[in-house]
């Protein structure tokens, strides 16, 4: 399109170097293989919740649904990442100026997407828990669609403004990634334009998404857990919690990687430490969501045993 020619002519950068992580050899052949396995775990582990929840109609609840959309999400994320940290290990070390900002976008979208799916997730446990005669009705297909559906669009339009003032950057020069990704933070670094209007956009995303968001999800747990409490028998607590430990184990890993990269860009000292963190919520992450969420769980199980009779 003839405005993205205009910024390529007017940024010299046409291309960034990605860091990456080793310079020594041996060592980034291990990485290859760990990040390959780590890659096609997420793929297997997260295309399975999804298949499994289509396919059982005993998991056509809302909190099956969400847990596909999260899978779904965690194949996004892993799959815009992972291939091109791929290949930089292996050989090229250099991302096309289009290359990254498709990156970034993509990453954007799904890091936004994840915490408001989150924040849906927890909705819907705090229904169940504190209102669950009301159950059907309040978390109706309807509604069901129309959160995961806002959870899609929000993100997207959010990511697309991050990113289109990005596009405005001229990069003139300097154009090492000290990352092995194209994130906000670190391209920031590299603009030699003023970077005023991304920053205030990423102060007013960050109260949105991080404050704003983490927030309803801890005001639905607080809920949530005072219902518990009041719960008499011993059996009901634990019933009532297991449903709730897991989503509460994988939120907070995934707030306190985001809270790190995105509301506490130290300086150039943590660099090294902030790839560790983006490893965690690019990666691990999505490899472990899976495990985290179906291992605690009889139903998904079962349904996996109907999708694959010889397992036992």
């Amino acid at each position: 399109s003839s405005s993205q020619m205009a910024v390529s002519n007017q940024s010299i950068v046409t291309e960034f170097f990605l860091q990456g992580f080793s310079e020594t050899p041996p060592l980034q052949l291990a990485l290859f293989f760990i990040f390959f396995f780590l890659y096609i775990m997420a793929l297997i582990g997260n295309a399975l919740i999804v298949l499994a929840i289509s396919i059982d109609s005993g998991l056509h609840t809302p909190m099956y649904f969400f847990l596909a959309n999260l899978a779904i999400l965690d194949i996004g994320c892993t799959s815009t990442v992972l291939p091109k940290l791929l290949e930089n290990l292996v050989d090229k070390k250099f991302i096309s100026y289009d290359g990254c900002m498709t990156q970034l976008y993509f990453l954007t979208w799904f890091l936004g997407a994840e915490l408001l799916l989150f924040t849906a997730m927890a909705y819907d446990r705090y229904v169940a828990i504190c209102h669950p005669l009301h159950y059907t009705t309040m978390m109706s297909r309807m509604v069901c669609i129309f959160l995961a559906g806002s959870v899609w669009t929000i993100s997207a339009i959010s990511s697309a403004v991050h990113t289109g003032l990005m596009v405005q950057l001229t990069f003139c020069g300097p154009n090492k990634i000290k990352h092995f990704l194209c994130e906000i933070p670190t391209l920031l670094l590299l603009s030699c334009t003023s970077t005023y209007l991304n920053n205030i956009m990423i102060v007013i995303a960050d109260v949105y998404f991080g404050v704003i968001n983490f927030g309803f999800t801890m005001v639905s747990y607080g809920f949530i857990i005072s219902s518990i409490l009041k719960i008499r028998t011993k059996e009901g607590k634990k019933k009532a919690f297991s449903t709730c430990s897991s989503h509460l184990i994988v939120v907070t890993i995934y707030y306190t990687t985001i809270i790190y990269t995105y509301i506490l860009p130290g300086s150039g000292s943590s660099m090294d430490n902030g790839k560790i963190v983006a490893v965690l919520y690019t990666t691990i992450s999505p490899t472990l969501n899976p495990l985290i969420y179906t291992l605690r769980n009889k139903d998904f199980k079962t349904a996996v045993k109907k999708m694959f009779p010889f397992i036992q």
